[in-house]
């Protein structure tokens, strides 16, 4: 192990676990991540902590729980410049002084635009990332821009958005750029040229890359890269939740497929269809921006010295279920890639399975950089699983606090439901319980029905089960302080 080993966590947005070759696609085109998962640790099933935007992403960076963190929804008011707890340290003020720490991209936990919680090194892109929300900025700074708005604007690309005399480059015009104004590529040039400062002065060094791509709105330079009508479907395609499925889920179904029978009366699954092809696309938009940067690790030397983390902040259901984009416990959503390369612990891909949830991020990384992991953190440190001696059985924990936060959902009642609060639980033998005080509490057995298509929760042969797993649910939220009445 070296001395003082470098961290590259690299987080896609919104991206599913089945686009990737290490989880079985064999014709999406990411061969940078392929060759990176034939090197390294890849974990069958990691779960986030939410799954949605800024709640899962404040795990990634602190360690903590959702509720612990202070960030239980999307664009949450009520804080100056973050969403954070003031007392909530990001892995940034963890580690020794002498580490250089870059936050580049999408930060989504308040202030996008200034360099906060132990991140010194800051490139921005969200401009305009909850403008509504005025103590999210200072008022001195309301006119500053983003790097990425300014790059934008000396390629020619000027803004369209206009919130309260506030321009920006919207996510719709954004995915009308070329290849090299993408966001993945903006963000790929910078970590190269941060990559090489660090290579010629030798100081120690962690960096967060926050990709946007595969995000919505499903639109970028490879829209045409991916045939639709040869699209693979897979069994959950338009396949509505079944009566005894929440109703959130039931209600969000119906909509999303109305959406698209209004958008094509004459053939509703070609929009389907072509929507898929277009994220799929972004996925491969994301992989050539990570290339470079795993180069410049090689001809800079620094490869050897270098943990690499690739992982997303969530899933999207792209039309299995009948439903899209995010806010669902199902695997489709809530499991995502996971993939850590630790050079001198690597040695070809390496399969672990079991089941990880995100808060085991920090501790476990923090572990194998020789840093102390503090005492606070909720999660644990997985060395132990990465040399071999330990196995992933304990369970894993999931939350909704409800929430349509600034985004319309589509109507009233998907917007009322979207409030009520969830909790979910993956246990070390492969069982999900996803329980709610006001909607349809779901059992499902991963193992046998790895789909999740029949729920068996009301079944009175598992009844034993849901009390076990519901008891151990309730213990963790002892211990973590989420107050949740289930």
């Amino acid at each position: 192990m070296p001395n003082k080993p470098n961290l590259l966590f690299i987080c896609s947005d919104q991206q599913r676990t089945d686009t990737l070759g290490a989880y079985g696609n064999d014709w999406i085109e990411t061969p940078a991540l392929n060759e990176l998962a034939s090197r390294s640790f890849v974990f069958e099933n990691a779960y986030v902590t939410q799954p949605v935007c800024s709640p899962a992403r404040s795990t990634m960076m602190t360690g903590l729980y959702p509720h612990s963190a202070g960030v239980v929804r999307n664009s949450q008011p009520g804080r100056p410049f973050s969403n954070l707890f003031p007392d909530a340290k990001t892995i940034a003020e963890m580690v020794t002084d002498d580490y250089v720490c870059a936050k580049y991209g999408k930060w989504h936990l308040g202030d996008d635009l200034s360099p906060q919680h132990g991140f010194t090194e800051w490139v921005s892109t969200e401009d305009a990332h909850d403008n509504n929300i005025p103590t999210f900025i200072d008022p001195e700074n309301k006119d500053r821009k983003s790097d990425y708005f300014d790059y934008l604007v000396g390629q020619g690309h000027e803004p369209e958005g206009d919130h309260e005399e506030h321009k920006s480059h919207t996510q719709a015009q954004r995915g009308y750029f070329p290849m090299e104004d993408t966001m993945a590529m903006f963000l790929s040039r910078n970590t190269v040229d941060f990559i090489g400062d660090r290579g010629a002065d030798g100081k120690p060094w962690l960096m967060y890359v926050n990709m946007f791509e595969p995000h919505p709105p499903y639109n970028g330079p490879l829209n045409d890269m991916y045939d639709p009508t040869e699209l693979p479907m897979g069994p959950l395609f338009l396949k509505k939740p079944g009566e005894n499925t929440p109703a959130f889920n039931r209600v969000r179904a119906e909509l999303h497929i109305a959406e698209a029978e209004a958008e094509r009366p004459d053939d509703p699954e070609s929009y389907w269809r072509e929507l898929r092809a277009r994220y799929f696309g972004n996925v491969t938009v994301l992989d050539r921006g990570i290339a470079p940067v795993l180069k410049a690790l090689e001809e800079s030397g620094q490869a050897d010295n270098t943990i690499i983390v690739f992982t997303s902040d969530h899933g999207d259901s792209l039309g299995d279920r009948g439903m899209i984009n995010k806010r669902a416990f199902y695997d489709e959503v809530a499991r995502v890639p996971l993939i850590v390369h630790v050079p001198w612990m690597s040695d070809g891909e390496q399969r672990i399975s079991g089941s990880i949830g995100h808060t085991d991020l920090v501790p476990t990384l923090l572990d194998l950089m020789g840093q102390d992991v503090p005492d606070h953190l909720q999660g644990a440190s997985r060395k132990d699983v990465l040399e071999g001696v330990g196995e992933l059985t304990d369970d894993v924990f999931m939350q909704w606090h409800g929430g349509a936060a600034t985004v319309p959902l589509g109507n009233a009642e998907v917007e009322r439901l979207s409030e009520i609060p969830w909790r979910c639980m993956v246990s070390g033998d492969r069982w999900k319980l996803n329980l709610s005080p006001d909607d349809t509490c779901e059992l499902y057995d991963l193992t046998g029905d790895p789909l999740e298509l029949v729920n068996l929760y009301d079944h009175a042969e598992y009844a034993e089960r849901v009390r076990d797993m519901t008891d151990r649910m309730r213990d963790w939220q002892l211990r973590t302080g989420d107050e949740l009445a289930l």
